[in-house]
C-alpha cells in the first residue's frame, strides 16, 4: 500500500508528499530497529538473570554438598578417630575421654558436615594451624576471619596431662576469664623445639611446671609449652604429621591467612 502510494505521487512530480514518504520510510525503519534493539536487550537481560539464577542455584546444591551429614558410628570409642580430608592431605586425630565436653561437641559438629570447606584461615610456622571458622566457606581472597562460630561456649577442661606436644589439637578462644573455649574453632601444634633453659624461662612465668616426659617432648619433637595450662588439649595427631607441617610452611598474608586457599574438604568419623 505505501508503495504504491509513493509511485502515484512520482507521476505527479509531487516533492512534498515524497519527501513524506521518504520520511515516514526512515521512521519506520527507526521503530523497526528499535523493537530488534528492545528485543535484543530483554534477551541479553533474560540471559543474565537465568545466569545469575543458576549460579545460585550451584551455590545452593554446593553448600548443601559441603554440609553432608557422616553418620556417627554405633560403638562409637571412647576415644575416637576423626579423619580431617584436606587440600594438602589427610590428618588423623584421636579425641581424649577425659576432656568429653570438647570431644563430644567436635563429633557434633563433624557429623552434621559443620567443618566440610572451612579454611586454614590462621597459620604460624612453626607454631600451629588453625581452623573452624564457618565464615571462612567460599570467603573472598584477603577476606579477614577467625571470628565466625556457634553461639555458644564450652567450659574449660585444661588438665597438666595434656599438653602442647607437636601434632596436639586444642580449642582456640578469646580472652576470657575462664578460659572458655569457642564452640567450633581450633588448632593443630607444629611448634619447635625448646631448650631447657627456655622451658626453665617459661615455668617462671606461668607458674606451670613441666614433667620430666614433657621436657624430654618438647627438647625433641617440639611444641608450644608457652600455651600450656591457658587452651584445652583435647586431642592429638595420630597421623599426618607431615601434612601438618606442608600447611603451616606455606606463604601468608599480614593476618597469617595462606596466600592460596588452603581447606577441610570433609572431616569424617571413623571409628
Amino acid at each position: 500500500m505505501y508503495i504504491c502510494i509513493l509511485r502515484i505521487n512520482y507521476k505527479t512530480s509531487n516533492i512534498s508528499t515524497v519527501r513524506i514518504m521518504k520520511t515516514k520510510l526512515i521512521l519506520l525503519a527507526l521503530s523497526a530497529a528499535c523493537l530488534v534493539a528492545s528485543c535484543g536487550g530483554s534477551s541479553s537481560k533474560k540471559a543474565t538473570e537465568n545466569a545469575d539464577a543458576n549460579k545460585k542455584e550451584e551455590q545452593v546444591v554446593e553448600k548443601a554438598a559441603v554440609k553432608e551429614r557422616t553418620p556417627i558410628p554405633e560403638n562409637l570409642s571412647e576415644e575416637p578417630i576423626i579423619e580431617l580430608q584436606t587440600s594438602k592431605g589427610n590428618i588423623k586425630i584421636k579425641l581424649y575421654k577425659d576432656t568429653p565436653l570438647h570431644r563430644d561437641n567436635f563429633i557434633k559438629l563433624v557429623s552434621e558436615g559443620y567443618y566440610n570447606g572451612v579454611l586454614f584461615h590462621r597459620v604460624i610456622k612453626e607454631f600451629m594451624i588453625q581452623t573452624g571458622d564457618p565464615e571462612s566457606i567460599n570467603a573472598a581472597a584477603g577476606q579477614r576471619l577467625g571470628m565466625g562460630g556457634p553461639d555458644y561456649k564450652i567450659s574449660a577442661e585444661i588438665l597438666p596431662n595434656h599438653y602442647h606436644k607437636k601434632g596436639a589439637l586444642a580449642a582456640a578462644r578469646t580472652e576470657n576469664p575462664l578460659k572458655e573455649s569457642s564452640g567450633s574453632q581450633f588448632y593443630i601444634v607444629q611448634g619447635r623445639p625448646y631448650s631447657d633453659e627456655e622451658l626453665n624461662g617459661i615455668e617462671a612465668r606461668s607458674g606451670i611446671k613441666f614433667t620430666q616426659e614433657q621436657r624430654a617432648v618438647y627438647k625433641s619433637t617440639g611444641g608450644a609449652p608457652h600455651l600450656d595450662g591457658g587452651y584445652t588439649v583435647f586431642g592429638e595427631v595420630i597421623e599426618g604429621l607431615g601434612v601438618v607441617d606442608a600447611v603451616a610452611g606455606v606463604e601468608v598474608d599480614g593476618n597469617n591467612r595462606p596466600l592460596a586457599d588452603i581447606n577441610v574438604i570433609k572431616a569424617t568419623i571413623l571409628e
